[in-house]
């Protein structure tokens, strides 16, 4: 008899299990099964178990681990497998009951209502007295009666104390025996890492007393003979779990697609309103339709409607009306899905596919079918009130957000298994810094390219074991979260589909990630957060406010001047893909004349691709000749100079030299990217052809089809970069018609990350814009534009809570006049919430100084502020003087001395994380005349240009040379700007002793420029403070 293995959990169960698939099918086919159960405690990686299972030859079947909870409240754990495909629905309601729910157990009742289509083992292992069994059979047979099995485990040959009571008590009910073992990692000898796995999961180290352990180091799957061996004395609970598995028969449909409907009038069709749409959408778009976009809308909802998406395409109409309505900024576009007019005309993309040559095959290729894809892109703040409106329409039972696994890569393996091991924390910072932060590395890798680390792990036996356990426990399932964008739609409640769990503000969980989510046939939506859409919209919000003048950005002119001057200069801090060192100076040496520049640089600039834009470069400044492998290329590159940027290029080509449709020519874009070589040759036969029958040579065919196969890899989707461009336009013109709002909206985005506040306001000193400091009386949350200077808000201040600011703000308000001192601000706000501890940072900070005190003064005052509040106003619903505090008298000012002014600084830098009263390092200069370069002026010098600056070291970066000698790289602030610096060895042994962070000092050296950034390299060092 071929073995069965009724009781097995996988990694996807979160750490209760390390059995990988790759390892538990080789083992299974060595084995001779036939069947195996998956019983993991929620249905996680029930899909790709069913689909490995079946390819291997074997019988799938799916169960779930649970407790069921009877009448006198007694928890019984219990294995619950799907019979048929009734039993697996009920086994995707029970599952998501349980998750949503929050329930640790399934009420008895409700497995009543689930129970048909399903088997039900109790394993004897579970019941821990006599009693517990009597109660525990006798509910669930009067429930389940023939489905009802009693499970006997008999793991490493060892038999329970209770065994011979519970077969004589499932005999006396007729409930059927048989043999079960739950196994949780594949061999005995994994049994330790699967120990340390659960410790992780329950964060507990090995060495805890309450640490709850392993009854024993069986649960690996046993082999053929071992089970006969376990079981030599009763063959026929072998034979019965045998038949139970093989009654249980499921077949998942993963081909078929669950497209929702959308609610349309009776007696009108959903493509009939799709193209009623459609039509009113580009009318208003372009008051003229001419023939070509005529033609373009009816190809588009022919292959729509054919398709059957005509639904899909008014859902997403629908919600992006929501977002409008609603003030919610979206994206232009993203994707392929910027290709159609259809969508352009919903209003679901804001880019007019006809006038940048964009392909719809690329979005819907009606010679592929597949499911279609538009992303969405919102302001990141609001992004989940849409999917609440999409919950809300088609009701919550219909709308999830997607799972996603967090895994333990080879990092996190390494600090979790040492945690669990009792190392150190500076063992744990040691293995930190020593594992490279590089994505996709494995474990090994990482300590092979670690000396340190590989000298460490041989000192000592416990090292190694941790070496030897975190490579066993690398890449396994560690948490659940959800996915940044996924939304899934479905026509019927999602629990007849797949299991779901408690989610977030309302909005349900799947229990399957993305790709089991989208093989399920449903339809999946990706709601996209970005940041610069908030950006974007903060910027307008500000100007609507202070202006009464409402941006629409689709009106933008595309040719404004003042904006490819600023591209043209690199100036791009700030701007949508275009901020980085490398994609500055591409815009400086391409020099963008015009919107299609823009596009092509953001498409360029990635590796590979970017090798040709000193080409472009050229060719369009006419440094070049712009050539082509046929003539017939010019229409189609001419755009790009000769040089093939994008995917619809690709297809454009094939199309005009061998015919191919442009669905034909999609197919051909993917099948050549993929550089098989069989099929490489399959598609140039294809190719070469056509092409001949088109009256093109075999050579020029031959040349042509190279060219392809050389650029398949480098295209970029056109309709993609267009969309996003569309973006970096945006922001680089607000930036040059509106610096100010354009800072004072990347100031507040920024907020709690000190670096890039401290990077901007440099920036916004460069451009000549003011800086006003925090105000008690003026500034709001954020920053905010006053008079067109940038007003700090209140929400950068280090230490003081938002929900403190917040009610601050709501009582300055109300209060008519505003706060004339200390006292007055302490009275409104109640000793519950006026305290030191979130004022003191204010008053450091500069944000009291509206009050005509010095800063020293203010401080000393605070306590007797605090007394005052506690004495006016208690609590903030206790006002013992009905709000007229004039009736006790107020307290008066403890005066100090004023704060010097070295001291007044360092309280800024502490509050606000840079120097706002004037820099010290512009006091110095002032003080010593000392005659040198801004850092901001030196930022254009030439290599080998000879500079002296005075700055502050802000950072230092010490390391030792091949012949190890010391060397350091230090980075160098003054009140315009910062530079890195270089100090080779032989001037560090000079001047280490300087080398201090916060020190200002004086620097003469030589400008250097590396990856299109300029450094110093230091001659010499003068210490000032």
């Amino acid at each position: 008899m071929n073995p069965v293995y009724p009781q097995v959990g996988t990694s996807a169960d979160l750490l209760n299990s390390t059995i990988r698939l790759e390892a538990l099918i080789p083992f299974l086919q060595d084995q001779q099964a036939s069947s195996v159960a998956l019983t993991n405690r929620r249905l996680y990686g029930v899909l790709p178990f069913y689909q490995a299972v079946r390819k291997a030859g074997l019988n799938p079947v799916i169960g779930l681990t649970c407790h069921i909870e009877l009448l006198d409240e007694t928890l019984v754990e219990v294995q619950l497998y799907a019979k048929n495909n009734l039993g697996y629905q009920n086994l995707l309601k029970i599952s998501s009951a349980l998750e949503v729910k929050g329930l640790s157990a399934l009420p008895i009742k409700w497995l009543r209502a689930y129970r048909e289509g399903c088997l039900v083992v109790v394993p004897l292992a579970k019941l821990e007295t006599k009693q517990t069994i009597d109660s525990s059979l006798n509910a669930l047979k009067e429930i389940m009666g023939s489905g009802l099995f009693g499970g006997i485990e008999r793991a490493g040959g060892l038999i329970s104390d209770n065994e011979s009571a519970f077969v004589a008590k499932c005999r006396e009910r007729q409930i059927s025996l048989m043999a079960t073992h739950q196994a949780n990692y594949v061999s005995s000898k994994d049994a330790f890492a699967y120990e340390v796995a659960q410790a992780i999961a329950n964060g507990v180290k090995l060495s805890d007393s309450n640490r709850v352990k392993p009854q024993h180091e069986h649960h690996y799957l046993p082999t053929r003979d071992q089970w006969i061996e376990w079981f030599a004395d009763q063959p026929e609970w072998l034979e019965e779990t045998s038949r139970l598995l093989e009654r249980c028969r499921v077949e998942l449909v993963t081909d078929q697609y669950h497209m929702p409907k959308f609610p349309v009038p009776d007696n009108v069709s959903v493509q009939d309103v799709l193209r009623e749409k459609c039509i009113s959408g580009l009318q208003q778009r372009l008051s003229l339709v001419n023939e070509p976009y005529k033609k373009r809308l009816e190809m588009e909802l022919n292959v729509i409607n054919q398709m059957g998406y005509a639904d899909y395409f008014l859902i997403v109409a629908d919600f992006m009306e929501y977002a409008k309505n609603n003030q919610i900024l979206t994206g232009p576009g993203r994707g392929s899905s910027a290709s159609s007019l259809v969508a352009y005309s919903l209003y679901i993309t804001h880019v007019d596919p006809l006038e940048y040559g964009l392909l719809f095959e690329r979005f819907l290729n009606p010679e592929r079918i597949t499911m279609p894809d538009i992303d969405i892109d919102f302001a990141d703040h609001r992004r989940q009130e849409v999917i609440q409106y999409v919950a809300k329409k088609y009701g919550s039972t219909h709308v999830a957000q997607i799972v996603t696994f967090g895994t333990l890569t080879a990092k996190a393996a390494a600090r979790d298994v040492a945690r669990v091991f009792g190392f150190d924390s500076s063992v744990l910072e040691m293995i930190s810094k020593q594992l490279p932060n590089k994505p996709g590395i494995s474990f090994e890798e990482a300590v092979n390219s670690s000396e340190n680390l590989k000298k460490w792990i041989e000192m000592d036996h416990a090292h190694q074991k941790w070496f030897a356990t975190v490579k066993e426990l690398e890449g396994l399932p560690r948490n659940a979260s959800t996915h940044a964008a996924g939304v899934v739609l479905s026509p019927v409640p999602l629990v007849e589909l797949l299991p779901i769990e408690e989610g977030q503000d309302g909005i349900y969980l799947t229990q399957w990630p993305m790709k089991e989510v989208e093989q399920s046939g449903l339809l999946k939506m990706d709601f996209l957060g970005l940041r610069n859409l908030t950006i974007l919209e903060r910027i307008r919000t500000m100007i609507w406010f202070d202006q009464n003048k409402w941006l629409d950005f689709e009106k933008i002119p595309l040719n404004h001047e003042g904006t490819f001057k600023l591209l043209q200069a690199g100036d791009t801090t700030g701007v949508f893909q275009l901020e980085s060192d490398g994609m500055r100076q591409a815009l400086r040496d391409i020099r963008p004349t015009h919107f299609l520049d823009i596009v092509a640089v953001n498409a360029l600039y990635r590796p590979g691709p970017m090798d040709n834009i000193p080409t472009y470069k050229r060719r369009k400044h006419m440094e070049e000749k712009t050539t082509y492998v046929h003539p017939m290329l010019e229409p189609i590159l001419k755009e790009t100079y000769g040089v093939i940027v994008y995917q619809e290029q690709i297809m454009q080509i094939s199309s005009r030299m061998a015919g191919f449709t442009f669905g034909e020519s999609d197919i051909l874009r993917r099948a050549v990217s993929k550089k098989n070589r069989q099929v490489l040759d399959e598609q140039r036969q294809h190719f070469v052809e056509r092409a001949q029958r088109n009256q093109f040579t075999k050579q020029e065919a031959n040349e042509v089809y190279d060219l392809i196969v050389r650029f398949a890899d480098y295209g970029f989707p056109k309709s993609h970069a267009v969309a996003y461009s569309l973006i970096s336009y945006q922001m680089a013109y607000l930036k040059v018609q509106y610096p100010a709002y354009f800072y004072a909206s990347l100031l507040t985005a920024a907020m709690g990350n000190q670096e890039k506040i401290m990077r901007l306001i440099q920036e916004v000193k460069q451009h000549n814009i003011q800086l006003l400091p925090p105000s008690i009386h003026k500034s709001g949350l954020t920053f905010r534009v006053e008079n067109g200077a940038i007003r700090f808000g209140l929400s950068a201040v280090k230490g003081v809570s938002n929900v403190f600011l917040k009610d601050l703000l709501i009582k300055r308000k109300n209060s008519h006049p505003l706060w004339q001192d200390i006292f007055e601000l302490a009275a409104s706000l109640s000793a519950e919430q006026f305290s030191r501890k979130q004022v003191e940072p204010l008053i450091k900070a500069g944000a009291l100084d509206d009050f005509g005190q010095d800063r020293a003064t203010l401080l000393a005052t605070l306590d007797a502020a605090v007394q005052y509040a506690e004495l006016v106003r208690p609590n903030s619903e206790q006002d013992l003087f009905d709000g007229d505090i004039t009736t006790f008298g107020k307290p008066k000012y403890v005066k100090n001395s004023d704060m010097p002014d070295l001291l007044k600084l360092q309280f800024e830098r502490e509050t606000l994380g840079l120097y706002m009263s004037n820099h010290p390092v512009e006091r110095l200069k002032k003080e010593l005349q000392l005659q040198v370069s801004s850092i901001q002026e030196i930022r254009y010098a030439r290599t080998g240009q000879s500079v002296a600056i005075v700055g502050m070291i802000e950072e230092i970066r010490r390391i030792r040379t091949k012949k190890g000698e010391s060397m350091a790289f230090i980075t160098v602030q003054d009140e315009t700007s910062d530079i890195s610096c270089t100090i080779f060895p032989k001037d560090y042994a000079h001047h280490n002793l300087v080398i201090k962070e916060q020190h200002v000092i004086k620097i003469e050296g030589m400008i250097e420029w590396r990856q299109g950034k300029p450094q110093i390299i230091v001659k010499n060092l003068k210490e000032l403070s």
